[in-house]
């Protein structure tokens, strides 16, 4: 089986191994695993291989994969091989020993498993985004993709099919695409001409997502696009969760690669409770092994939440303070100035406890709180995440208070309430606010209450991470701080969006004679500091997908202990019929989450003057 292509793509990582991942924790970094096809179960079986190291370890160069020959295997093929320049033949022992430890080879001159030389042209990737037709196709994946393809991200060989029950034309979807594709990297030139070029690998197949028979006309269509060479097949699923089962078998026994790796992205939500999301994990492993499942959420593809780690782990200045030592609370804030918009059908199913904390975050926490991982492997990443959420207490209702937007009239116009939204029900009791304090009870957290607030329909659009520091012992300058010490202690404000930024709060002189002490921010603020136009998140997680690399998507066991954490209380509001307190829309949200941020000794940071 060949690698992928080489690409220019901006972004710089070493070939991946095979892949290795594992529903459990625990699994050991020393092995990975390739796949077989059984048509006698119709099922993946691996095969244990030796491992090495995945991305971000460029002195050790995977030698990928088992023979093309070989029929009906499916082979989970993680990234391109970067292309080097022929050493020159009089080169000093030096260069050759630096290029024997920095260098990898070529694509070309590498070979496979079975000895076999892999050749780069011999493999494509055939993207299927199912459910084409609505709009987070439209407004996020063809963007996302195109946005790839003009960075030089996507591989040589490659098609996209739009997959719906719509029916539709080629002509009909590139022109649809079209209108939601921009040039917005760096305005370069020679846009116009690079989007007919993507547009040309634009196709659409019009069939039912339960029908195996459609399934089977779109899987001859790929092979007709993919004209021979070794297919690696990557399926999203832009659909609604009830027909997730239906599209995966039927992708699954009619459309999957022969000889090269299949891939399903599945987009949020993953269930409503821990049994919806067993049964759906269930469901899928029916037809999936858990390393061909991608769990997304976009949120992990932030540029600011990747910059997590590196944050913390890469500067000496914050690892030490990242502990209950020194930390007084954290705070994870998310808010939006709109309502459900039309959408209150499908918000009202979940909730804002299920739309945004339960996944987004709560897998920001784990991030931010997990122990310095082994490696940056996406299992040694994803076995701390885990066991940061099993270290958690499950939430009570009293650390939890609930709210739903209110009309509102402001400026003269009249804003509506929640349950106007005519998908919504009148008497419905869905929070379109919460607020929560969570705890880890481990050795560095324990005690440090970590809020959440996510919200709809509130004073601004922003996500942020606040980490608020605790007092100074003994401060020599209590007298000019004033009797408000929270507004002396030290802030670092991660801001994921919108105007990404990091700031750190700290207490300065007043330039003068007297001794008066302010409140400064040191500011990276991301556009002033860095010219290049920061990625969109399904930019990143798409061209994860396509490599292999599952560092930002969510693992089976991590989904388990998510929902462990939510379930009872979700059940107990939803038994009990917990009214929510409400809001006028536009408004900070409601007073009892001042209330219960109070209650552990916390400000809301976002409360303020200084944001």
């Amino acid at each position: 089986m060949s690698t992928l292509p080489s690409t220019h793509c901006c972004h710089t990582y070493s070939p991946l191994p095979p892949s290795s991942s594992s529903s459990s924790p625990s699994s050991s970094s020393s092995v990975s695993y390739l796949p077989s096809y059984s048509s006698a179960h119709g099922r993946l079986q691996r095969i244990a291989v030796p491992s090495t190291p995945k991305r971000f370890v460029s002195a050790k160069v995977s030698l990928q994969s088992q023979s093309v020959s070989e029929k009906n295997a499916v082979h989970m093929q993680d990234g391109p091989v970067a292309p080097v320049v022929n050493p020159i033949e009089n080169e000093t022992p030096f260069e050759k020993l630096k290029d024997g430890l920095f260098s990898a080879p070529s694509s070309r001159e590498s070979k496979d498993i079975t000895g076999f030389n892999v050749n780069e042209n011999d493999s494509t990737v055939s993207i299927t985004v199912v459910g084409a037709s609505g709009d987070l196709a439209k407004k996020k994946i063809f963007p996302a993709l195109f946005a790839l393809y003009y960075e030089g991200c996507l591989p040589e060989h490659f098609t996209i099919y739009g997959y719906a029950r719509s029916k539709m034309t080629d002509a009909e979807l590139r022109d649809t695409v079209s209108k939601t594709l921009t040039c917005r990297i760096d305005k370069r030139e020679n846009c116009g001409e690079k989007m007919e070029q993507f547009l040309q690998r634009c196709f659409y197949h019009s069939g039912q997502y339960d029908s195996q028979e459609d399934f089977v006309k779109l899987d001859k269509k790929l092979k007709e696009h993919e004209g021979g060479r070794v297919p690696h097949r990557l399926f999203y699923l832009s659909i609604p969760p009830n027909i997730f089962i239906d599209a995966v078998r039927c992708a699954s026994l009619s459309a999957s690669s022969g000889n090269g790796w299949t891939r399903v992205i599945v987009e949020k939500p993953f269930g409503r409770d821990s049994e919806s999301s067993a049964a759906l994990t269930k469901a899928l492993k029916q037809y999936l092994e858990e390393d061909q499942i991608f769990r997304i959420d976009h949120y992990l593809g932030k540029e600011l939440v990747e910059n997590l780690s590196v944050l913390r782990f890469s500067n000496l200045i914050f690892e030490p303070l990242w502990s209950r030592q020194y930390i007084r609370n954290v705070q994870l804030i998310f808010s939006e100035d709109f309502g459900t918009e039309g959408r209150g059908g499908y918000f009202d199913n979940y909730g804002i406890i299920r739309d945004i904390m339960q996944n987004h975050l709560l897998q920001i926490l784990a991030l931010f709180a997990m122990e310095t991982p082994v490696s940056l492997d996406a299992e040694d990443i994803r076995n701390e995440k885990v066991k940061v959420l099993r270290s958690m207490r499950p939430l009570q209702l009293e650390n939890v208070v609930t709210g739903q937007y209110k009309s509102h009239v402001r400026g003269g116009i009249t804003y509506p309430a929640y349950t106007d939204d005519k998908t919504v029900p009148k008497d419905s009791l869905t929070p379109t606010f919460a607020a929560a304090a969570l705890f880890i009870d481990n050795a560095r957290w324990d005690g440090v209450p970590f809020l959440m607030k996510a919200g709809k329909a509130l004073h601004n659009k922003r996500a942020e991470i606040r980490v608020q520091f605790r007092h100074v012992p003994g401060n020599l300058y209590n007298r000019n701080i004033g009797t408000d010490l929270d507004q002396a202690t030290n802030e670092l404000v991660i801001r994921v969006q919108p105007d990404e930024a990091i700031l750190l709060k700290i207490n300065n002189k007043v330039p003068g004679l007297g001794m008066r002490l302010d409140r400064s921010n040191l500011n990276l603020h991301y556009a002033a500091r860095y010219s290049k136009e920061i990625p969109d998140a399904y930019e990143r997680l798409l061209l994860d997908a396509i490599e292999g690399e599952r560092r930002l998507f969510i693992r089976s066991d991590e989904l388990d202990a998510a929902w462990a954490l939510f379930t009872p209380l979700l059940k107990e509001i939803e038994e009990k019929k917990i009214i929510p307190e409400y809001y006028p829309y536009g408004s900070r949200g409601p007073v009892g989450a001042h209330y219960l941020a109070a209650r552990y000794k916390v400000r809301w940071g976002d409360v303020g003057v200084e944001q």
